[in-house]
């Protein structure tokens, strides 16, 4: 199938793309990689009268360390963050987790805060951010605000950026030291949607669970640290709370397995990690 017809407007900063935003509100949308967007012009699930490009928009293709955490530009290639140096030192767990987007060929032009504009509640780059409990940076002709991973995507394929709005940046805290961390999926081939992604964070006392693949957004509970009957217990009851259903895909049961699975293994690597300083 081919797009409907639209409006190209190539930003050169971002200012010129909040100015587009600004006039066309839910008319506009915002192409970055277009690995989400084009397919859903393709199929026509939108229709926009105005495409913004800020692929090219150079402060916006920078990725940052702060004091407390990695800030990925809007038109930062999942490529370019999987390549970023000292990110399996600074950001373990979304090193781990890069692999596992797509493919290379899709990574070197889909963007991280794309798909985080896209929320699709089996992508590993929200479940990544709600398990690290990072934010979202949003700006429009009325100014910026950050939000929290947990306030932002909604449901799926929906978030709290309003039609005026664009993502400008990510914020993903930075690792500390001495804890671990641990990521796995499992998906019908490699680089497909996962049918349950697990991200965990450890530290000396608690354990941090992200679930992806389970509802409307990523799924993130806390509990001690545990081992043996009692972590099989803990994730028995985790499985059985989520919202699964039934779909082309699998069975809400099969799901639940999964869950125990894959969180067992990633739990109990997450433990395993070396208690070192970087």
């Amino acid at each position: 199938m081919k797009p409907p017809r639209f409006d190209y407007v190539r930003a050169t900063s971002t200012e010129e793309a909040i100015e587009v935003l600004a006039e066309h509100g839910d008319d506009a949308r915002v192409l970055a990689g277009g690995q989400s967007l084009v397919a859903m012009l393709n199929m026509r699930l939108v229709a926009p009268e105005v495409i913004v490009d800020i692929s090219r928009v150079p402060e916006l293709a920078t990725i940052t360390r702060t004091e407390d955490a990695i800030e990925v530009g809007a038109a930062v290639t999942q490529a370019a963050t999987e390549r970023f140096e000292g990110l399996a030192a600074h950001l373990p767990l979304l090193a781990r987790a890069l692999p596992f987007v797509g493919h290379y060929q899709t990574r070197a032009r889909g963007t991280v805060c794309g798909s985080l504009a896209h929320a699709d509640p089996s992508s590993e780059l929200p479940l990544c951010l709600a398990a690290l409990d990072g934010e979202v940076v949003l700006r429009s002709s009325r100014g910026t605000r950050i939000m929290a991973a947990a306030d932002f995507q909604h449901d799926v394929l929906t978030t709290a950026c309003e039609p005026d709005e664009m993502i400008v940046a990510v914020r993903f805290p930075l690792h500390v030291p001495g804890d671990g961390c641990a990521f796995t999926e499992f998906g019908i081939r490699h680089g497909d949607f996962a049918i349950v992604a697990v991200a965990v964070l450890a530290n000396a006392e608690r354990v941090r669970v992200g679930v992806g693949g389970c509802s409307d957004r990523p799924h993130v509970t806390e509990f001690p640290l545990l081992d043996g009957d009692a972590l099989s217990e803990r994730l028995n009851a985790l499985a059985w709370s989520l919202p699964f259903d039934d779909d082309h895909h699998a069975g809400a049961r099969y799901r639940r397995d999964l869950v125990r699975i894959l969180g067992r293994q990633a739990v109990e690597a997450a433990m395993r990690c070396p208690r070192r300083t970087h």
